[in-house]
């Protein structure tokens, strides 16, 4: 019966004896294995399984360490019994669920419902298909996983352990912060101190504690429109006015509507959707008049190591001299979008509140991965992937927006110098949801532009083509494959 349950794979990473391993503490877990009965002698495990006997004794001597099998002298080995001590009493009969007139009404409860609101979708399995114009991803190959693994290791000295295993209560790990304090932030421009620095778990917690701290009261906040839509979707749960604010070849476009908001959210390094660079200029523009009016900027400095063409802008956050700018970013973008690092930067009566309100979301994002990310910061690992990234999304990008103006008909030509992804306006008479499904059938995947827009009529025309995860050789097919797909539904 229990070699049944082992599940042996020869060609898996995992070595044998830790599979027998595994498959064996999970069956007792389950209770698959009778509890006053020896289990198969390694002797007999082995013939049934087709591996040698050591192996399966190797697992048995762990499996007694580790307490799931007691060693009995010559009667063999015996399930723990302990080892599922502590559970529950199994009900002897399941019990029945009540009549949904009974049940709680759930939908009466809720006092918002995020699950209604527009979001920015990505299909998990984009690998499958021949050309992946998603963006917010990384290709698996560029990882540094050589480096980030020896990171991982020196994270589990024990004076490391020490450190990440301990209740911190709301405190962030002081090695990142020193890394953030001393290489991120000097090289956009930015400086801070420690106690003005928050880890958070990407750009979006960020916003979210924000919002929880600054909203209410009547309180308005100006955003992109275009822009970025969690960012809308957070103001709108919080927020009691979300105010549209256009977007033009410099960025968000800096008029006398901002003088009725309590607060402004740009992306200026590269805007979402747009990709577009708030010249210096605006920058300027847009201080003068925060201070004018008296609002707060929070700056989403979105993709500033993505410029190809020249120099990057340094930082909003870098020309305010009255702390009005909040800046906040990510680590995530370059190293990997599943690690949800990202920081703000800001006064410290504002880092000391957000602080305090993290503590009660989650006291801390964890403490081992910080440990992590501050090592291979610290051994310059970071500089170097950006170093490496940044020439293969060059290239890319040269070959994407090259293929975009051969191919794509109508196409709306931006003043881009980067980014990511790249914006598209098709034809006028173009459905972008009709042609992400087209096109999906086809192999290719786009993002919808509609979800971007705060109007209640969105143009229908727009979409967004990523280049992080696409083959380079796949590109210039791809892109000329879609321009048929577009001519296809436009000439119907």
């Amino acid at each position: 019966m229990l070699e049944q349950l082992i599940k042996i794979d020869k060609g898996a990473t995992e070595n044998l004896k830790d599979q027998i391993k595994q498959s064996i503490s999970v069956a007792i877990l389950d209770e698959l294995i009778v509890l006053d009965k020896p289990i198969p002698s390694s002797r007999k495990l082995s013939t049934a399984l087709k591996v040698s006997r050591q192996t399966v004794m190797f697992a048995f001597e762990e499996l007694v360490d580790d307490g799931y099998l007691i060693s009995k002298e010559r009667k063999g080995y015996f399930v723990n019994p302990s080892i599922l001590s502590g559970r529950a009493m199994k009900p002897s009969k399941p019990k029945l669920r009540n009549d949904e007139t009974s049940s709680p009404q759930w939908q009466q409860r809720f006092t918002k419902e995020p699950s209604k609101q527009i979001n920015i979708l990505k299909p998990s399995d984009w690998q499958k298909f021949p050309y992946p114009f998603t963006s917010g991803q990384i290709d698996p190959k560029t990882f540094p996983i050589a480096e980030w693994r020896e990171c991982s290791k020196q994270a589990l000295n024990v004076l490391a352990v020490n450190d990440w295993t301990s209740d911190t209560l709301d405190a962030d790990d002081p090695q990142l912060i020193e890394q953030i304090q001393q290489r991120i932030l000097p090289r956009r421009g930015v400086w801070a101190k420690p106690e003005e620095i928050l880890i958070t778990v990407g750009t979006q917690n960020s916003l979210y504690i924000l919002s929880n701290l600054l909203a209410g009261n009547g309180r308005k906040i100006a955003m992109e429109n275009p822009g970025y839509t969690d960012a809308r979707n957070i103001f709108d749960i919080h927020f009691d006015h979300v105010i549209p604010q256009p977007v033009d070849k410099g960025g968000i476009v800096v008029n006398s509507q901002l003088g009725d908001v309590d607060y402004v959210y740009v992306t200026p390094s590269h805007q979402w959707p747009t990709s577009v660079t708030m010249p210096i200029d605006r920058r300027e523009k847009l201080l003068a008049k925060a201070e004018q009016e008296d609002f707060i900027i929070i700056e989403d400095d979105y993709e500033i190591e993505t410029n190809y063409i020249e120099e990057p802008v340094a930082a909003l956050k870098s020309l305010d001299d009255n702390g009005r700018v909040i800046y906040m970013s990510s680590l995530s973008k370059f190293l990997a979008p599943g690690l949800r690092m990202g920081f703000m930067v800001g006064p410290k009566a504002l880092i000391d509140e957000a602080r305090a309100l993290r503590r009660l979301m989650m006291r801390h994002p964890p403490l081992n991965t910080q440990r992590m990310t501050a090592l291979f910061l610290s051994r310059g690992h970071y500089e170097s992937l950006i170093n490496r990234l940044w020439h293969i999304y060059k290239s890319k990008w040269h070959i994407l927006t090259e293929a975009i103006e051969r191919y794509i008909p109508s196409n709306e030509k931006l003043p881009i110098n980067g980014g990511t992804s790249c914006w598209v306006r098709g034809p006028n008479n173009l459905d972008c949801r009709i042609l992400q499904k087209l096109a999906k059938e086809h192999g290719i995947l786009i993002e919808l532009g509609d979800i971007a827009f705060s109007q209640q009529i969105k143009p229908k025309n727009y979409f967004r083509i990523g280049l992080t995860v696409i083959p380079e050789h796949k590109i210039v097919p791809g892109i000329k494959l879609l321009g048929q797909l577009i001519q296809d539904i436009t000439l119907r």
